[in-house]
């Protein structure tokens, strides 16, 4: 049998297998907060994921694999024994495709990004030498890691309190939600439309300069914004709000400056002072019982669930969102040492250039969707519901930090990882809500699951290159 053909065959079921593990695992990260929130059924995020997921891969993946594929290690070292260099990168679909499933089957969100840079590390430093990497870029790369849950954190950290200052602290949150809720549309349609526009349909032989790009993308995003103010103008609204002085954010207040009055009159020393403190006391304690009798909290209750509500539809929006910017950027962990090797075998030789075929970026996202819709939900239930408690606002915030900056690194041709933004975003709105609110175990958990995926998929790559040459060779 030709062996050509036979290793043609072996890695296209390799790339199937890592993008399946990649969905697996890794596109939790565009869903488990909205199924986590409740937004959406388990069955309808898996649905809008494959819609999502296949159309980032397929049209703005091709920058990422060119990284993975030549950016890491020199291919220019191997030129002298070409099938050295498709049984490493065959080894590392290999190697990371097994340690994903393992993460999998025990729910950790470990990043495929870093399980194949790993892998092709581990293979080129010890076959190629320690001259055969390309450190500037592994430079570059491990700082996007370290930025990207930062930046991503920041982002959403920033989103929710906007929310939380415009939205569930005013004093009619419903309004304040049709106000600024086609806003929120508005840049998650221009953030997706953006990516499309500006280098993002070669496959259809369609490119925009970044002026067009931009203009074109502002009045689809405006289209949609519009639509949005129109639809949630039209829905039924929540009660309308008891006629009162008072707002049960105004109770609340009270009755933290109330605890507050109680410590300073605990720690007063002066007897000159405590009768001045105490009838200070006195009125906050009156005026607090007054508040809470006037405020209509069970108004301001309804209102906040119609709030959700609304978010509910602002979160799917933007699990679309992280679902197109995962599937732009982590289908290269399966796909770039693919193209590589069907290079070699096609020509014999290490290009220094090498396209990636259109049908080849269709397989790696059917495989991502594969793998999402048979064995995701472990994952999901992490980034979901273990790290802070999620609702539809908290979501909502969380998804739009991790995509803006996942794609912003896609259009970098930068393999960030996924994983690392979406827990960075989650984390962030986490923090927002106070440091209470974070399960600290489960983060740390997952932090120790990232340090220890490079070194073991590196070793794990170097012993699957070994296996497949004594068998192939």
């Amino acid at each position: 049998m030709d062996l050509a053909l036979v290793l043609k065959a072996l890695v296209l079921i390799l790339g199937f297998y890592m993008a399946w593990n990649i969905g697996a695992n890794d596109v939790a990260n565009a869903m488990g907060t909205s199924v986590g929130s409740k937004a959406l059924s388990l069955k309808k995020a898996v649905f809008l994921a494959a819609i999502l997921e296949f159309s980032g891969a397929f049209f703005v993946g091709s920058s990422v694999s060119e990284t993975i594929q030549k950016g890491i290690i020199d291919p220019a070292i191997f030129q002298a024994d070409p099938m050295i260099f498709v049984l490493g990168m065959m080894g590392s679909l290999l190697a990371t495709g097994i340690l994903l499933q393992f993460a999998s089957y025990f729910g950790l969100p470990i990043s495929t990004t870093h399980a194949i840079v790993g892998a092709v590390l581990g293979f080129g430093a010890m076959i190629g030498g320690l001259h055969a990497i390309h450190w500037s870029e592994i430079g570059w790369i491990i700082s996007s890691w370290i930025l990207s849950p930062v930046l991503s954190g920041i982002v959403a950290y920033l989103i929710f309190l906007l929310i939380q200052k415009k939205i569930l602290f005013a004093l009619n949150p419903v309004e304040a939600t049709r106000r600024l809720a086609p806003f929120f549309v508005f840049m998650c349609f221009n953030i997706i439309c953006l990516s499309l526009c500006y280098h993002g349909l070669a496959q259809a032989d369609l490119d925009f300069p970044l002026s067009y790009a931009f203009s074109i993308s502002c009045a689809i995003s405006l289209v949609a914004a519009l639509l949005s103010y129109t639809l949630i103008r039209n829905r039924p609204a929540a009660s309308s709000p008891m006629e009162s002085s008072f707002h049960p954010a105004q109770a609340v207040s009270l009755e933290k400056a109330l605890h507050h009055m109680q410590r300073v009159h605990l720690s007063n020393r002066s007897d000159s002072h405590s009768t001045r403190i105490s009838r200070i006391l006195d009125e906050v304690r009156a005026l607090s019982d007054d508040v809470k009798k006037e405020a209509p909290f069970q108004d301001s209750t309804t209102q906040y669930h119609s709030v959700e509500k609304t978010f509910v539809f602002l979160q799917i929006l933007s699990a679309c969102l992280v679902a197109f910017a995962h599937g732009a950027n982590d289908v290269a962990n399966a796909i770039g040492p693919v193209a590589a090797v069907l290079g070699i075998l096609k020509t014999n030789a290490i290009a220094s250039h090498s396209t990636i075929p259109a049908w080849l970026l269709a397989v790696g996202g059917a495989g991502i969707v594969i793998g999402l819709a048979t064995w995701g939900w472990r994952v999901i239930e992490t980034i979901g519901s273990k790290i802070t408690e999620l609702t539809p606002t908290r979501g909502f915030a969380a998804e739009f930090g991790a995509a803006a900056t996942i794609l912003f690194a896609s259009k970098l041709g930068l393999p960030i990882s996924t994983t690392h933004a979406l827990v960075g975003a989650v984390f962030g709105v986490g923090m927002a809500r106070g440091l209470r609110a974070l399960n600290l175990q489960t983060l740390k958990e997952i932090v120790v699951s990232w340090i220890v995926t490079i070194p073991l998929c590196a070793i794990l790559s170097i012993a699957m290159f070994y296996l497949l040459k004594w068998i192939l060779l």
